[in-house]
């Protein structure tokens, strides 16, 4: 059984590849093909089949599809009012071109220790598009850096939910947790970010798209003080949100109303909305933006989530084959058995 689990994995990877790859099947149909690919392998019935493929696809977007349909708005708007190019040229002006690399890699470092990966990712992907407008370079010498701080932070040092469950887990203190988190992190995002783009850019070149039609001219945008502000609402809604959930504060010292505001108010879907409702308003209709064009931008904008939001929907698909059948268990199981290094283990479960 083993033997054939593995092998229904292994086929099902090398096919994905394949019709992805070769012969240029959009993703979201590879995966799916893939999926039922590796379900009848593994001896799955039919039915189970498809069913495990619509209960991967549920759990993973009832989080995934709200947030980046939520983030795409919020960068439509920021986008189309100027304001995502008026920070990247306050930034450029604060750091200069050659640093502004460095520049995302600490915003994203700092920015997920309280927030979530992903969430801080949709906030914050817009500015690295504006940069590379704004320089002409490619938006991976912007992009790979913020990706690298994000990560980095969202693994390894606490608030972050998931670096306090695994102290949790193996009874480790949170303050030395948090101080080689920091000792280990910040070497791994300057070379995985800063340095490993700069060497990408040197072969590989990516233009930045539109979220949405042309943005404002320059003498029109948003102050970066307001886009600053704007984008930090929920930033700092997530994080109250966090702290009062984390051992570092005792929630039972405050009235009950205050945690239930903090967390309905904190919890990303909302904090988005706020985000979402403030630059409707204070970079769309006070700029005097017509009700008809933010619809308009808004529309437009879903354009691109679309295709982010079936992609993973997809992946979650895979995911829930791969626990269904066994497979993903298994493999965990001997890889724990064997003499192989934690970190390639780590690195293979995941």
């Amino acid at each position: 059984m083993e033997i054939q689990l593995l092998l229904a994995v292994g086929l099902g990877i090398a096919l994905l590849l394949f019709l992805i790859l070769k012969l240029k099947i959009q993703a979201f149909l590879a995966l799916l093909i893939v999926c039922i690919f590796v379900g009848i392998l593994a001896g799955m019935p039919a039915g189970d089949i498809m069913e495990t493929m619509k209960e991967g696809m549920g759990s993973t977007l009832g989080f995934v599809a709200t947030v980046v349909g939520l983030g795409a708005l919020f960068g439509g708007i920021l986008e189309q009012s100027g304001g995502a190019k008026a920070l990247a040229s306050f930034i450029l002006k604060k750091t200069g071109e050659k640093n502004a690399p460095w520049a995302m890699m600490i915003t994203g470092f700092i920015v997920a220790i309280p927030v979530f990966f992903d969430v801080a990712f949709i906030i914050l992907v817009p500015i690295t598009y504006a940069l590379s407008k704004k320089t002409g370079k490619s938006l991976i010498l912007y992009a790979i850096p913020l990706l690298a701080g994000l990560a980095i932070t969202h693994c390894f040092i606490p608030p972050t939910p998931g670096p306090i469950a695994v102290a949790d887990i193996l009874g480790a203190d949170l303050g030395w947790v948090i101080l080689f988190g920091f000792a280990a992190g910040i070497p791994a995002a300057i070379l995985s970010g800063p340095l490993f783009a700069r060497l990408l850019t040197k072969s590989l070149y990516v233009a930045p798209k539109s979220f949405t039609e042309d943005s404002a001219p320059e003498d029109q945008m948003p102050s970066a003080k307001m886009i600053t502000a704007i984008i930090f609402v929920p930033i700092f809604l997530i994080v109250l949100n966090t702290l009062m959930a984390s051992p570092l504060v005792d929630a039972s010292d405050f009235p009950n109303w205050i945690n239930y505001m903090v967390d309905l108010l904190g919890h990303p879907f909302t904090a988005l909305i706020i985000a979402n409702l403030l630059a409707w308003y204070f970079l769309g209709v006070k700029r005097g933006v017509t009700k008809d064009k933010l619809l308009k931008i808004a529309a437009k904008s879903f354009e691109s989530a679309g295709i982010i939001i079936l992609l993973t929907g997809a992946g979650g698909a895979f995911k829930q084959i791969l626990i269904n059948t066994g497979a993903g268990e298994m493999i965990a199981n001997n890889l724990n058995e064997s003499f192989i290094n934690p970190l390639l283990f780590g690195f293979i479960v995941a």
